[in-house]
């Protein structure tokens, strides 16, 4: 957690945004910003050596304006860039070996209209050896009133967002008055996860709401049981939420100034995330580091997740157990 804070920087407006909020993230941490610009070499064989070369500089000239700029209204914060030739996911993973924290738009130049996560932000969030926040550009919308219908493709309640919880021209700078969010298996709690979202919390200032999705026993959907449910469904929620309090109990000791909100819900666990993120200045989840590269890949709650979220998204590696 003591390394740099990484950003990915490729000149799109999206990229600026990330690293605008990396920029706040090293303050908050007191650790160095470092902006990171990869630049893939031109085909030899379809360009001529001087294009390969114009092809670097143009890269080099505009990390070093980024670079600039950022010092310029980052006054105190030590801010470095580093050019490389490598794939723009390569580079940003090999910086990642040493870093505290890396941050990458949700979107770069590539991609089209409509592309929530584009491909570097994927790859890189499966497989970084550090927490990954991804950032989009503004607050995402979906098709349901509360902007994404879940996967029983139903909206939920409306949870129109408080008044500083949208990216304003500082990008995300008025959202981080805005409660950070975790999502929380009360029965694996993911010790790094944990962690990371009371920090976060603790350095804003701000409450932390710990969302954990529960769902009914697997025999309750049969047809004879139909007529218990409602009687049964307060007794499961109460059992649920007691595991949630014993589980958070040791990190309150622990965080006396943190708020925590604990938000039992009975949903899928995507969909619950998705529709609290709403209110959210950062969400954070786990992802199970692989043992294995078969297993370099999001889960299905992450992966939902990434693409739908509509705030900052910390997703944070731990140990499988």
């Amino acid at each position: 957690m003591s390394g740099p804070v990484v950003a990915g920087v490729d000149g799109s407006r999206r990229s600026l945004t990330a690293a605008e909020w990396a920029a706040r993230e090293a303050a908050r941490r007191g650790v160095a910003l470092r902006l990171v610009h990869a630049c893939p070499p031109l085909p030899r064989r379809v360009s001529p050596v001087p294009g390969v070369d114009a092809w670097q500089q143009v890269g080099e000239q505009m990390l070093g304006r980024t670079v600039a700029d950022f010092r310029a209204r980052h006054a105190g914060l030590e801010i470095d860039g580093k050019h490389t030739a490598a794939e723009p996911a390569e580079a940003l993973l090999t910086a990642a070996t040493s870093a505290g924290l890396l941050v990458v738009g949700a979107r770069g130049w590539g991609g089209f209209d409509g592309l929530a996560v584009g491909s570097v932000a994927l790859r890189v969030t499966a497989m970084a050896d550090c927490p990954v926040v991804t950032v989009p550009e503004t607050r995402r919308t979906g098709t349901g009133r509360d902007g994404w219908a879940g996967p029983g493709g139903s909206p939920g309640p409306d949870s129109s967002p408080g008044p500083d919880s949208s990216p304003g021209p500082d990008g995300w700078a008025a959202a981080e008055t805005a409660e950070v969010q975790l999502g929380f298996d009360a029965h694996a709690p993911a010790e790094a996860t944990v962690a990371f979202a009371f920090r976060a919390a603790q350095e804003r200032g701000v409450p932390l709401r710990v969302v954990h999705a529960w769902a009914l026993p697997p025999a309750s959907p049969s047809a004879w049981m139909l007529t218990v449910l409602e009687e049964d469904r307060a007794t499961w929620e109460d059992q649920e939420s007691q595991v949630v309090s014993d589980a958070l109990r040791p990190w309150r000791e622990r965080c006396p100034e943190v708020t925590v909100v604990p938000d039992v819900v009975l949903l899928n666990p995507a969909d619950a995330l998705v529709r609290a993120s709403e209110r959210a200045g950062l969400l954070v989840i786990g992802r199970r580091t692989a043992t294995r590269p078969t297993e370099l890949r999001l889960g299905p709650v992450a992966h939902a997740v990434l693409h739908h979220a509509r705030c900052p998204l910390a997703v944070v590696p731990h140990p499988a157990g």
